[in-house]
């Protein structure tokens, strides 16, 4: 069998999600989204991105068009929690840019660059730390939004305290790898 193909135990799933949404509204975009969901490290892994474009007959380079356009997509694996700083310039001259690295320090990760912006995710699968250009909540800056829950006048010790409790929380199944699943 070819490499692009899933697991034989995750095709029917994928089969099932793309028989679905067939010839609805949005119907890419529906499909994408559900096998991203479906997906324990919250990401589209390449395999399925290959079978989506064989089965629906969409052709790969506008998949990839699309996954890469609408920044919800992940081609990467993710985080069970995700960590995201403002880097607009309320923020930056309140130390956004010191939290950044503190984070990094906190969680004893190195930090990644990806399209000019730093993102990267621990090597546990625990956090994934990225950037965004602004929250619009410049009057309380520096702002972090921790798992989509906005915190603002952010301090690393505020951060470390966040940091901490989430990392009490029990590890995913899979350990540092991607998990099986669409």
């Amino acid at each position: 069998m070819e490499e692009t193909f899933l697991e034989l135990q995750e095709q029917p799933q994928l089969d099932e999600i793309i028989n679905r949404y067939r010839g609805k509204h949005g119907e890419l975009l529906s499909i994408l989204e559900e096998v991203q969901k479906r997906n324990e490290f919250n990401f589209i892994p390449e395999n399925a991105l290959n079978y989506i474009s064989q089965k629906t007959g969409v052709p790969l380079a506008r998949i990839y068009n699309v996954v890469t356009f609408y920044s919800f997509f992940n081609l990467k694996p993710q985080g069970k929690h995700t960590i995201t700083v403002c880097r607009g310039t309320a923020c930056h001259t309140k130390g956004s840019k010191s939290l950044l690295d503190d984070i990094g320090l906190i969680l004893g990760e190195k930090k990644g660059e990806v399209n000019g912006e730093e993102s990267y995710t621990t090597s546990d699968n625990r956090f994934t730390v990225t950037t965004v250009a602004c929250f619009g909540q410049c009057a309380l800056a520096p702002v972090v939004a921790v798992d989509g829950i906005i915190y603002n006048n952010v301090t690393t010790a505020k951060l470390q305290k966040i940091i901490s409790q989430l990392s009490k929380e029990p590890k995913r199944r899979n350990g540092k790898k991607g998990g099986k699943g669409v």
